[in-house]
């Protein structure tokens, strides 16, 4: 069957006019609908927070559960019905605060996981206090002097814990959203997106360099497979390696041509240079990237637990509770 974006609508969602959970919303009905899973064969599971209102807007299994909980549920969904799509949806406080924990562990076990993170940078739902990601020095309410702390940086957490893909897009564009949205759902294992957008009440411009098309253009760097990382408006620049780092240089200029500027390997299983262009931020000079950072293939933990289970059931006597009985010697009491 084929499926438009209507069929997996549902309800009127209430977020705040022009906050970036509508954007993301409207690119997940897209792309669920390019991917072709039945809408009964899909299940969205979140947490607490503005963003984990997300489930109540789909036509599909959904579940808000409780605060940090949302990776630990979908794991359990996950494993008891191998053949649900499940996709796990978590802002920066939610899934990296109280959820954290959670987080790195389905990283690492590789569970097949489609893990959507809507970092804003900021707690919106409880008015505005500072998040595992807002950067050091950020004025908020919980923070009125600024921050005295450094943030996560959620592709380094997640490759921490030894995560085989790592995806980014902005949540006002749509096609670079729908695009990794696929990717995850084609890859098997843990598969972390992460959203950048702005909570227009509390923290509105955290990502306003990149948060248009013509900032991408300047400030961001679309990263693909196989192909040369290049960006600029007419892709003028070009990302060489210097010594252990990455280089700017503008193509055609101080000796440098097409050929001197790196190729994405996104499969590559030493993450090295992912994680270096994950780490790129428009604050070290560097564009953003966006885009499939790493996608490598992995034993994923639900498959091997099912097949586990398989190999131990084999092996025994008995297959049901009536034959576990039979099993060793019986009673009968009159």
């Amino acid at each position: 069957m084929s499926y438009t974006a209507q069929d997996f609508k549902k309800g009127q969602p209430r977020w705040c006019p022009g906050c970036g959970d509508h954007f993301f919303l409207a690119s997940f009905h897209k792309a669920l609908a390019e991917i072709g899973v039945a809408p009964e064969d899909t299940a969205v599971i979140s947490g607490i927070g503005c963003s984990s209102r997300l489930p109540h807007y789909m036509a599909t299994y959904g579940m808000n559960t409780i605060h940090g909980r949302a990776a630990a549920i979908a794991t359990g969904a996950k494993v008891a019905n191998p053949n649900l799509t499940v996709w796990q949806v978590s802002g920066d406080g939610d899934g990296l605060a109280i959820g954290g924990n959670h987080f790195i562990h389905a990283n690492r076990r590789n569970i097949n996981l489609n893990m959507i993170l809507l970092n804003n940078r900021i707690y919106g739902l409880t008015k505005g206090q500072y998040s595992p990601t807002s950067p050091r020095g950020f004025v908020s309410k919980s923070s009125p002097y600024g921050t005295v702390e450094d943030p996560f940086r959620p592709a380094e957490l997640c490759f921490g814990a030894r995560g085989h893909f790592f995806a980014r897009a902005v949540a006002t564009d749509a096609q670079g959203t729908v695009d990794i949205l696929k990717a995850a759902y084609q890859h098997k294992g843990a598969a972390v997106c992460e959203i950048l957008q702005n909570c227009v009440i509390f923290n509105d411009g955290t990502h306003e360099a990149v948060y248009n098309k013509e900032g991408r253009k300047k400030n961001a760097i679309y990263v693909r497979h196989g192909e040369k990382l290049v960006f600029g408006e007419n892709n003028e620049f070009g990302l060489v390696q210097e010594g252990f780092g990455l280089k700017i240089v503008e193509i055609g200029k101080d000796g440098y041509t097409l050929d001197d500027v790196l190729v994405h390997d996104a499969h590559c299983e030493d993450n090295t240079l992912q994680l270096k262009l994950a780490l790129m931020g428009n604050g070290d000079g560097f564009p953003v990237a966006l885009g499939v950072i790493r996608d490598v293939d992995a034993p994923t933990y639900d498959e091997a637990v099912s097949a586990q289970i398989a190999e131990v059931s084999a092996q025994k006597k008995y297959h049901n509770f009536a034959e576990l009985l039979e099993t060793n010697d019986t009673w009968e009491v009159k």
